[in-house]
């Protein structure tokens, strides 16, 4: 039987009075499956995830524990986790993406600064991962692996290699030197929603233990929108004394050091989330994500001219990753 059919038999039961109408949603980076089921005037949220491909238990579990410290997730209202089909409340669908021309997006971005405060501070548990070394050096081969090698088929020389390793190194010691915290891990603007005039937080199953700056880069330089310099300079210096406030960082860590650790948190997601987008396509045969390959490789080379340490790496996105990728793109999508 395919997995459609058995979930219809998984929904079946709980809407046996009345008929329903289930609606493909545009799917996420995962091997998860999303429909939007319509009955009446009711809409729950239908996810299909496969548990031969993924371990359901840190979704489960990681419900609850969110939930119980009052944060806004989807509700887990009936699920079948053998089969890995669940049925959960619908949040609705507006996005923080789909609230970036509000006028009052600044206004947006300082309340979402506060509430990753507030996740940050929530106390380890089972199902969180360390962000250790072993960690960021596997999610750091993911941009050789998928990008350089994989998508632009470049060999990486004994040169390259030794750039990359004292590249790493230094983006790894980084990571490691701040406070670690609860760290959500994707706390950007597709998985932020607004919904019954809260905001509410979806894609929460891959939270770690991890630096204190990372959901700050994954909410302020967004590999699907671009802030404007003084806005995101702005908010920075502001998410510096929240952070402050919350306890977060200590007092006498300076904003010269918070903005260090900051951009090199952001460095190392984004090389890993430029990887991610190939891999997608390469792997996983998604297309979608290619078109934010460019502006995230971008972000990597502006933010490294910034550090001394790091301007050779960010030279050889600029003159070379670059001009290869957006080449392959165009020889290899046709865009």
């Amino acid at each position: 039987m395919n997995r459609y059919k058995s979930l219809q038999q998984f929904l079946n039961p709980h809407f046996s009075d009345e008929e329903y109408q289930l609606a493909a949603i545009t799917g996420d980076a995962s091997f998860r499956r999303y429909f939007r089921l319509n009955r009446g005037q009711d809409s729950y949220i239908v996810m299909d995830s496969d548990p031969t491909k993924l371990d359901n238990t840190p979704y489960i579990e990681l419900n609850k524990v969110f939930s119980e410290h009052g944060f806004k997730l989807p509700k887990i209202l009936h699920a079948d986790e053998k089969q890995g089909f669940f049925l959960l409340s619908d949040l609705g669908n507006i996005h923080l993406a789909d609230m970036l021309e509000d006028k009052e997006r600044t206004s947006h971005y300082k309340h979402l600064i506060k509430l990753s405060a507030q996740w940050a501070k929530m106390p380890p548990v089972a199902y969180m991962k360390d962000f250790d070394r072993e960690f960021l050096e596997l999610e750091l081969g993911i941009f050789l692996q998928w990008l350089v090698e994989g998508f632009l088929g470049l060999t990486v020389t004994p040169a390259i290699d030794a750039l990359w390793k004292r590249s790493a190194e230094l983006l790894i010691e980084n990571v490691l030197a701040q406070p670690s915290v609860t760290v959500h891990r994707d706390f950007h603007s597709r998985n932020i929603m607004r919904s019954n005039q809260q905001w509410a937080i979806i894609d929460y199953q891959d939270a770690v233990q991890g630096p204190v700056c990372y959901d700050l880069v994954s909410l302020l330089r967004d590999c699907y929108f671009k802030l404007p310099h003084d806005e995101l300079e702005y908010l920075l210096e502001h998410a510096y004394k929240e952070f402050k406030e919350q306890g977060l960082i200590g007092v006498n860590v300076s904003f010269a050091q918070f903005k260090q650790w900051f951009d090199l948190t952001g460095i190392q997601r984004h090389l890993k989330a430029a990887g991610i987008f190939c891999r997608l396509n390469l792997r996983d045969g998604k297309l979608g994500y290619m078109e934010n390959v460019l502006p995230t490789l971008r972000y990597i080379a502006d933010v490294a001219q910034e550090h001394k340490t790091l301007q050779p790496l960010g030279l050889w996105i600029a003159n070379t990753i670059i001009p290869a990728t957006r080449v392959a793109i165009k020889e290899k999508l046709g865009n």
